[in-house]
């Protein structure tokens, strides 16, 4: 049972969970239920830790291999992590790692896992059953009973069950997002299942039925696997891009799953909710007497049915029903919950104007500390870095961008081309246009820094684009 290896994807940009949720840092990386929680990757990381499991695979972009890592690292979890260097959606993903894990385990067996999922109950167990028929070459998708039409969903119907897999059943077949009243029809029959995301078989299965079913996509993804880069500091690999980007960009079940004959449904009785807009959180979330969801410093009077989350300052709402407020360092967001699914709107709209709060929150969590952005307008810029005790922080140099670095907590050295310093509180130091610095805690303790960037426009705060970020070459290691 040991050979079972979870399959964690962490794609997606969860844009109906802004401001919450952004590009460069998705849902899957924010904590569930408010600060200090385990993130939904994290969570699902810890849900599949048993003797059962192997340590996981994890597929992931290139812009967040990082946080994956660190994350990781929070909750002492080791992984394999697959880098993918553009998004071609889930079937070349689970192809790679299939590829990846046949080399020296071709009868393995993966169970793929969306990471951005929130699950009560025993899939495990599930899991475990369903081992005999992934062994014996079946390919296994987890189906979730219905609560409600949502067209939002893929649904798959049940075609009856096998004599020989106890629980375990046919597909009859695939329907991909019904319109509303198709998937009450499909939920009236009572043969109808939510498609969850998750699946399991054999290596060597979904290799062989990639074969069959989209030989260029196969083709393109060995020669990405054979050709991909080992990664720098982690356990894993960079698919090569030029092979990797002609893969055909479809989910597995449209590639495989729909087109295989040995295709069988595992109906769930467990809790699962894709957390895929506000009103899912607040129907997965603690409600108090008044049906409300809170976390951070919130105050309530005469609310009832509502999610409100607050973040660094006090949130207040009166005389208010079924409202989401969502409350972020950079953003706020109010909507009542019929409207929550059009947050995505709003995103749309911010990516149009060039926001920086489509892309990124004001505050930016690295592997050596935090970036915060204090303020920022044509050619200058204001940043707050908070390094952790023991890190290192190297400032790659912009051309026509200088820079002065003030200590107001802690202390830092300051290595330039040929110099070093020792910064304290009321210390700064400039660096000039172009120059690489790097900064050294070399204390146990948290130090802050005061960066004020100034010069090329184009590189430095647009108005368009208030608190913009500097772009940073980061890299994190213990001060030796």
């Amino acid at each position: 049972m040991s050979d079972i290896h979870p399959l964690i994807l962490c794609g997606g940009s969860g844009t109906r969970l802004w401001p919450l949720s952004r590009a460069h840092q998705p849902k899957q990386f924010q904590p569930v239920n408010g600060e200090g929680s385990l993130t939904f990757f994290q969570s699902t990381v810890q849900r599949h830790r048993a003797d059962m499991f192997s340590d996981p695979i994890v597929c992931v972009g290139s812009r967040h291999v990082q946080t994956v890592a660190r994350q990781l690292r929070e909750i002492q979890s080791k992984a394999h992590i697959i880098t993918e260097p553009v998004a071609r959606n889930t079937g070349p993903a689970v192809l790679a790692a299939s590829l990846y894990l046949a080399g020296a385990k071709p009868d393995a067996v993966l169970v793929v896992l969306p990471s951005d999922h929130v699950i009560k109950g025993e899939l495990n167990r599930l899991i475990a059953q369903m081992h005999r028929a992934v062994l014996d070459g079946l390919i296994v998708t987890f189906g979730i009973q219905p609560s409600y039409a949502e067209k939002g969903y893929g649904y798959v119907m049940d075609g009856g069950q096998f004599d020989l897999y106890p629980g375990l059943h046919r597909v009859e077949s695939f329907i991909e997002k019904p319109s509303t009243a198709i998937a009450q029809s499909l939920i009236d029959t009572g043969f109808a299942y939510w498609a969850s995301g998750i699946s399991m078989f054999r290596a060597s299965k979904l290799i062989e039925e990639y074969r069959r079913h989209d030989p260029s996509t196969f083709a393109a993804v060995s020669a990405a696997l054979q050709s991909a880069s080992p990664l720098e500091t982690e356990a894993g690999l960079l698919l090569d891009e030029r092979h990797f980007i002609a893969a055909d960009s479809q989910p597995t079940e449209k590639a495989v799953f729909e087109r295989c004959k040995d295709i069988a449904l595992a109906p769930a009785a467990i809790e699962w909710d894709d957390v895929g807009g506000w009103t899912s959180v607040h129907s997965i979330g603690m409600k108090n007497e008044s049906g409300n969801v809170t976390s951070g410093d919130v105050v309530l009077f005469d609310t009832r049915g509502s999610l409100v989350r607050g973040g660094e300052r006090l949130v207040a709402v009166v005389g208010m029903n079924d409202v989401v407020v969502v409350d972020t360092d950079d953003a706020l967001l109010v909507t009542n919950k019929s409207s929550a699914q059009d947050v995505k709107r709003i995103v749309e709209h911010l990516v149009t104007l060039k926001r920086r709060e489509a892309e990124n929150h004001r505050s930016q969590v690295t592997e050596w500390g935090t970036i915060k952005s204090m303020q920022a307008g044509p050619g200058f810029a204001m940043d707050l870095l908070s390094v952790d005790g023991g890190k290192t922080v190297t400032l790659v140099g912009e051309e026509g961008v200088s820079r002065i670095l003030a200590v107001i907590r802690g202390g830092v050295r300051l290595i330039g081309d040929q110099t070093q310093s020792e910064l304290t509180p009321g210390l700064s130091a400039m660096v000039a246009t172009g120059r690489q610095a790097v900064l050294v805690n070399t204390s146990d303790t948290v130090s802050e820094v005061i960066e004020i960037s100034c010069g090329n426009a184009s590189v430095l705060g647009l108005p368009s684009q208030p608190f913009a970020t500097i772009p940073y070459d980061v890299r994190a290691a213990d001060y030796a």
